[in-house]
């Protein structure tokens, strides 16, 4: 005999699927939070995982995603530059660094928003202030540094952007490519090169290094832990969102700094993306229980 919980499960109204493009991101808390907030909202959408194993394999996702009427995805590691080509059209913010996390699929168009540049704004506007005039630095160089470095120039107007990068002739053309006449400079340096970070007002971690379960050689912090890099003056801004309190973050909390989790950015960008798939609001306040609540079970014991 069908259960009333199975009849309600399997029995109900075609869902427009929703869901997260990326290699390896079944960590991933995206489904948790578009899931609960369409649970909240009652309204018919459903939110999964679509694991890339191959950068080849893009263009055939996304026809597929048009052949079957998929109604939108996040785009995550590796894939928020790769997707650009294979899209019909970009929004502004997206066309200014060739990079997107949100594909809203519009009636077999796809069209490639970002919202990661306001979604990482937004949690550091209360420091715009102390912000402006001053050297941040930022660790990485893929889609995520760059909405960082965008935002940066469009809402606090450092002094400067100190860029740490594993190869440095590839962060240069890109950044000659998609600024080529700032009058905010972008300092390159290497990834192990830490002189400047002292000087810095903000230090972002737009890399996946301190990610629960994604140790890189054993690297679970952008920075070496031990030198006394961090001081109380500076903000720390890890966009790792699991665990919640990365290392990096317990070290600078530590030293006295400001830290955003980025779990900030995780619902900001969440919530622009969200609305640009249903035209409703993101019952945020809901989301963030949700969230804090599954995060807070699943800590290793």
């Amino acid at each position: 005999m069908i259960t009333e919980r199975v009849r309600n499960h399997c029995m109900t109204k075609a869902k427009n699927i929703l869901g997260l493009i990326g290699r390896a991101v079944d960590y991933s808390y995206s489904p948790l939070i578009h899931n609960s907030a369409c649970e909240v909202l009652g309204i018919p959408y459903y939110y999964t995982v679509f694991n890339i194993a191959d950068p080849l394999l893009i263009p055939d996702a996304l026809r597929g995603a048009k052949a079957l009427g998929i109604r939108g995805f996040n785009v995550t590691i590796p894939y928020k530059k790769e997707v650009v080509p294979y899209l019909d059209e970009l929004s502004q913010e997206a066309t200014s660094i060739k990079a997107v996390n949100t594909i809203v699929n519009e009636h077999g168009r796809l069209i490639g928003h970002n919202t990661d540049i306001a979604g990482f704004a937004s949690p550091l506007l209360p420091f715009k202030e102390r912000i402006s005039g001053t050297p941040v630095c930022i660790f990485g160089g893929g889609g995520a540094a760059l909405a960082a470095i965008e935002a940066f120039k469009l809402f606090f107007k450092p002094k400067e952007i100190v860029l740490f990068v594993r190869n440095h002739e590839k962060a240069r053309n890109i950044v000659d490519e998609i600024w080529p006449d700032s009058a905010l400079p972008v300092t390159i340096v290497r990834s192990d090169d830490f002189a400047k970070i002292r000087g810095c007002s903000v230090i972002v971690n737009a890399t996946p290094i301190g990610t629960r379960g994604r140790e890189l050689s054993g690297m679970t912090s952008i920075i070496p832990l031990d030198r006394e890099l961090i001081h109380p003056d500076q903000i720390v801004y890890d966009m790792v969102y699991n665990p919640v309190d990365t290392p990096l973050l317990q070290t600078a909390e530590r030293a006295g700094a400001k830290t955003i989790s980025g779990i900030e950015m995780l619902i900001g960008q969440a919530e622009r993306s969200f609305t640009l798939w249903t035209g409703m609001q993101m019952p945020v306040t809901a989301v963030r229980a949700a969230l804090l609540h599954e995060i807070h079970n699943n800590k290793p014991a």
